[in-house]
């Protein structure tokens, strides 16, 4: 007899309806598992043989053959569990085929029957549905994470035996809800609702680079911060996510989605609504921070940090393959993880904040300076960020120690984080309506031959970053950057088209010198 259900497998974010044929035949008492599947998926035949026996029949006493079709899809997870037996139960011409036909089946068993909850349930459910699919079968305490998907109707269930139940139209087990297990990594570190205390006005000074802040939230630009320890740097970033505005509902699935790939979406919020903040440890891997691993690949810090921030303290700490691995991502907005069995291709459209010292002792450009570093170790430090990665950052910014005196006239007068994000939100809506119709919605989105087409700068400010190519100090990556900048300070000042006020205000904040006027008044109130 042979019998087929229907699962999901995931390539990265990327899902695919398979076919899961169970068929019992004449032999000697075996159990093959084929359909190019990896060890994980072949540690389900035993699972299964004892999550039937323990659900109500038999693990048949002859060779049964599972097939995950198509063959040449590799598959790897505990997700295909539920497919799989429910494969035997038909085959057993214990499950009408009728029942099973336009359904989808994700769950990890256990050894008596229970359904576990598994990762990825968002994705599979979305592919799912795209596939024509009625209905999926998950694990009770997936169904939130299920129904964010529209057009498919979700049935959670506990156990084998009540799926069967459900199935068969019998009556349904009374079997106790599976407790979720705690055994994925705690939300709160890739979340930036636990920032959402922090205040920008709590930072006394350093006006320009709260300035500078304010332009990078409203343009979705990269930014560096070199300055001595303690200067206000690691302050500066984490008062970063207060400023952005929620996330769109699109948003809001494809950030939930990874997360959920990743295994760390909180159960009790299975959309996340708020862009995402990473700051991983200097020594923190490659593998964590693009995405891999040895069984199944899984998105890192990079994805992570889709529709958020990625803050890396103490940037020339990280290892240098870590760095040069940010290039592709900051071009493109995405991540492909190759390995030798399969590849996967994750979103990673972050908002990337490096803080670095200005030498390896930290005291350089210190009051006092009492810096004892030599140039060649100075030079050797800041190295460690080579130039592609400068290159594609937008803001550059040197944060210097104020005296006393400084200090104490700036404890009053700074503009707090929720009304600076009214500012924010205000220039995003300019760019939103300028944008309109296009696939971009910032400005930090826009090529820069799109950019310089349909929305060039005036005449004046042309000839500012004319002459700046000219004379070499700016190539034509970074020209794009000025004028993506540009358009951002005039989204925040209210001007129409950059002029060029604005296109001097983008080259101060790329060199990393002072700035004033109409932006300076931003950040300070009346």
């Amino acid at each position: 007899m042979a019998a087929a259900t229907h699962s999901v497998t995931l390539d990265g974010l990327s899902g695919r309806a398979i076919e899961v044929e169970a068929d019992i035949g004449g032999g000697l008492p075996q159990t093959v598992l084929v359909g190019l599947v990896d060890t994980m998926v072949t540690e389900a035949r035993d699972r299964c043989r004892s999550a039937v026996s323990n659900s109500g029949t038999t693990w048949p006493d002859q060779r049964v053959t599972i097939n995950l079709a198509p063959s040449t899809l590799p598959k790897s997870g505990s997700h295909y569990d539920l497919a799989i037996a429910l494969a035997v139960f038909a085959a057993k011409s214990l499950i009408p085929a009728e029942q099973l036909a336009g359904a989808a089946f994700l769950g990890e068993l256990a050894l008596d029957g229970r359904l576990r909850a598994i990762r990825g349930v968002l994705p599979a459910t979305m592919a799912a549905a795209e596939a024509g699919f009625e209905r999926v079968f998950v694990p009770e305490v997936n169904v939130p994470e299920a129904e964010l998907v529209q057009g498919i109707a979700v049935v959670g269930v506990r156990s084998l035996r009540q799926t069967v139940a459900l199935l068969t139209g019998q009556e349904q087990p009374d079997d106790p809800p599976v407790p979720p297990l705690d055994d994925t990594p705690s939300i709160s570190w890739t979340s930036g609702d636990r920032l959402a205390h922090l205040d920008l006005a709590d930072i006394s000074g350093q006006d320009d680079s709260r300035m500078a802040l304010l332009v990078a939230a409203a343009g979705g630009h990269h930014l560096l911060m070199t300055g001595p320890p303690g200067i206000g740097k690691t302050m500066l970033a984490q008062r970063l996510p207060g400023l952005l505005p929620d996330l769109t509902h699109e948003q809001s699935l494809a950030v939930s989605a990874v997360h959920s790939v990743a295994g760390v979406l909180p159960s009790d919020a299975p959309l996340l609504t708020r862009p995402p903040f990473l700051d991983p440890h200097h020594t923190a891997s490659a593998v964590s921070i693009v995405g891999g691993g040895s069984r199944a690949i899984r998105p890192g810090a990079l994805s992570l940090a889709h529709h958020g921030v990625l803050f890396l303290d103490e940037a020339p700490e990280f290892a240098s393959n870590v760095l040069e691995a940010l290039r592709q991502p900051l071009e493109s907005g995405h991540v492909v993880v190759s390995r030798a069995a399969m590849t996967a291709a994750f979103p990673a459209r972050f908002q990337l904040v490096l803080a670095a010292n200005p030498c390896p002792c930290g005291l350089g450009s210190s009051a006092g300076d009492q810096c004892r570093c030599t140039p060649l170790m100075r030079r050797r430090y800041a190295d460690r960020l080579s130039g592609p990665i400068r290159d594609r950052v937008d803001i550059h910014r040197v944060l210097t120690s104020m005296s006393r005196p400084e200090l104490a006239s700036a404890m009053t007068g700074a503009r707090s984080t929720s009304d600076l994000a009214v500012t924010v939100a205000v220039a995003r809506g300019r760019q939103a309506r300028r944008l309109d119709g296009t696939p971009w919605r910032l400005n930090s989105e826009v090529p820069g031959v799109e950019l310089r087409k349909r929305w060039p700068v005036r005449d004046e400010g042309r000839v500012l970053v004319d002459q700046q190519l000219r004379t070499l100090k700016l190539n034509a990556r970074s020209a794009d950057r000025i004028l993506r900048l540009a358009w951002t300070i005039a989204d925040l000042v209210g001007h129409d088209v950059p002029g060029a006020g604005d296109v001097e205000t983008a080259l101060s904040l790329r060199r990393g010198t002072a700035l004033g006027g109409a932006m300076r008044d931003l950040v300070q109130t009346a």
